[in-house]
């Protein structure tokens, strides 16, 4: 049985972590090939669960230490039908690695949650294309029917909500709030942005929460932005609008570079952790219903312990 699902803490305005880039730390710093970018394909064997469980283990530690609370984000950004596919999965394997990953979320609240760290588990959706651009374009239909699969698995276990990231235009993510809904599971929808602040698509971030909002009579639980730096998008939070409220998490990049130039970049880009740590304060006291904070591509633990050390001490 899901232990928050009807009433998720984070909700309260409590300090919570999240974890990292989980894919950049995998191929970058423990040197696993992940193909398609997928973590999930380590849940298909004893070594890459392993590495799983030590990651997750790492940041939990550090939200225990700091007696603030902790988000479980599954590692199954990419466990979804086509990016299934590609991996070689049939329904069944798809379905059974999505099922797997939130039972070993569930093993580690079980060893790490405390009274003061509560732990959330949040089963993590994917866009159906490319993060960074829209490669594929579905309706608003479209898109509850092809992610419904992979939260229908969710609602079926202990997870407590679901996360759709890097999210790139408005349609995929009304469509994932109308699967999440339909089958009664929370959901937090997080856009990506360029560096002007704005949806790969042009939309503006205000226009696009509210639009989720109106087509979906505010299904979503909170909002949240992951995969781009603060300098891209801290301009566009500056004002004081009801839309705003909405917004409750980050996981950032800890590189200025744009998509494109991510993309293009041999090497990690990781930016600098303390300076990433004060620009995530800076963002809390003009919005301090930001309060589930980690990070994206080429954010480690190290990265999360000093926004942790700068926002506490706020």
């Amino acid at each position: 049985m899901a232990k928050y699902r009807n009433t998720l803490p984070q909700l309260s305005g409590s300090l919570f972590l999240t974890d990292g880039g989980m894919e950049t730390a995998m191929i970058f710093h423990e040197r696993i090939d992940l193909p398609y970018f997928a973590a999930c394909h380590m849940m298909q064997s004893e070594a890459g669960v392993a590495k799983v469980r030590d990651y997750y283990r790492r940041y939990a530690e550090t939200a225990r230490r700091a007696n603030v609370g902790f988000v479980l984000e599954s590692p199954t950004w990419r466990a979804n039908p086509d990016w299934g596919a590609k991996l070689g999965y049939s329904h069944d394997i798809l379905a059974d690695v999505n099922r797997r990953s939130i039972e070993l979320m569930a093993e580690l609240r079980e060893e790490l949650e405390t009274g003061e760290s509560p732990m959330v588990i949040s089963g993590a959706i994917g866009p159906r294309g490319d993060g960074y651009r829209r490669d594929v374009a579905m309706s608003s239909a479209e898109a509850a029917d092809y992610h419904s699969e992979q939260i229908r698995v969710f609602a079926k276990s202990v997870a407590d909500m679901t996360s759709a990231f890097t999210l790139n235009y408005v349609e995929e993510a009304v469509g994932v709030a109308q699967a999440a809904k339909a089958e009664n599971i929370p959901v937090a929808i997080s856009f990506t942005l360029e560096t002007d602040g704005r949806l790969p698509t042009g939309q503006s971030l205000k226009d696009a929460i509210l639009q989720v909002d109106a087509e979906t009579t505010s299904t979503p639980a909170y909002y949240m932005i992951n995969c781009a730096h603060p300098s891209h998008f801290e301009s566009v939070l500056t004002n004081d609008e009801p839309w705003l409220q909405r917004l409750r998490g980050l996981r950032a990049n800890p590189s200025k570079r744009s998509h494109a130039e991510l993309d293009a970049a041999p090497e990690l880009d990781m930016g600098n952790p303390a300076e990433l740590g004060q620009q995530y304060r800076t963002l809390r006291s003009r919005l301090p219903q930001l309060c589930v904070l980690g990070g994206c591509c080429g954010m480690d633990h190290r990265h999360v312990e000093q926004i942790a050390f700068a926002c506490i001490a706020a």
